[in-house]
């Protein structure tokens, strides 16, 4: 392969994490032959069908989109049969490729994850990276087997985690490098280098189980510690929660005040301007940020102007 040869790409991905990968490829002559994409989905409060992120960048840049709802099947089969790809590269697309579709590019699948592999396979690597407490983080690029990311990394970045890392920003810090990645990548294939898989290790294996609302519910027997991390990984999705007088809020950022309690975890201990103590399983979490039903994300002085709760946090656990 040589630059007088284009690389023939097929690019498969999704939401916003998709795009800057993407984009690069354009911007560095690299642009792909085809766009996959999942179907438009409804969105708003009219629930009108939205092009996804992906298909909107695709389509801006002139390039053929495709949607289907499965690639099991084939229909899709034969469509990337048909289209004669060197290269199929995957960011969060959403759907399962199969061991047939794998085969099909010269040069097989690509997948850019945002953990360093073997840890945090999975479907939410960012979140529980923060969550879990993790000094790092980075993006890999792997060659796609037909396990659960589990296939030989190309390419390797790592960067530190801040003190103060929310899910939205180190989703941003980790798209762009990932993107990077993958030129650096696609580049060294475009002039007849490709990268050299090293397999993963088979220890240090952990899962970035996928996020939902309901595990967003604080639960106050943990460490004050952990819950911090964890107000910062669920933002800005699935923001994390709990009861407050019957009310479900949402807790957008706290911090940690290290004193030790004989209070039962929820315990509301102090209300004041700088915040709202909470005795936890061990430590108090003061509560800074926080959001009523159907009202804005306020400070914990702007909430405590409009209302003081009481009482037991959660007594409904």
């Amino acid at each position: 392969m040589t630059n007088a040869e284009p690389l023939r790409i097929i690019f498969a991905g999704t939401p916003d994490f998709s795009v800057q990968p993407l984009q690069r490829l354009i911007e560095e002559n690299l642009s792909p032959i085809a766009v996959f994409t999942q179907p438009d989905r409804p969105a708003g409060r009219g629930r009108q069908l939205q092009a996804g992120p992906v298909k909107q960048a695709a389509l801006a840049a002139g390039i053929p989109v495709h949607q289907p709802t499965s690639l099991r099947n084939t229909e899709a089969e034969t469509l990337i049969r048909d289209l004669e790809p060197d290269l199929m590269i995957v960011v969060a697309y959403g759907l399962i490729l199969p061991a047939e579709i794998l085969k099909i590019p010269v040069y097989g699948c690509w997948n850019i994850h945002a953990s360093l592999l073997p840890r945090w396979r999975g479907a939410a690597p960012i979140q529980r990276a923060i969550e879990s407490g993790d000094a790092e983080s980075g993006v890999c690029i792997m060659q796609m087997d037909e396990g659960l990311d589990t296939g030989a990394v190309l390419h390797r970045s790592s960067i530190r985690l801040t003190a103060n890392e929310t899910g939205g920003s180190l989703h941003d810090r980790l798209a762009e490098l990932g993107a990077t990645a993958l030129l650096d990548c696609v580049t060294a294939l475009q002039q007849g280098h490709c990268p050299e898989p090293t397999p993963q290790a088979t220890s240090g294996v952990t899962y970035a189980r996928k996020l939902d609302k309901a595990g967003a519910r604080l639960d106050w027997s943990d460490r004050a510690e952990e819950l911090e991390r964890r107000i910062r990984a669920y933002d800005p999705w699935p923001v994390a929660w709990c009861m407050i007088d019957g009310e479900r809020t949402r807790i957008w950022k706290a911090c940690v005040i290290i004193s030790k309690h004989e209070s039962k975890p929820g315990s509301i201990l102090n209300t004041d301007k700088n915040g709202i103590d909470i005795a936890t399983g061990e430590n108090i979490l003061r509560l800074l940020e926080l959001q009523r039903p159907g009202k804005r994300r306020m400070t914990a002085a702007d909430y405590l102007n409009a209302k003081t709760p009481t009482g037991q946090l959660d007594s409904d656990l």
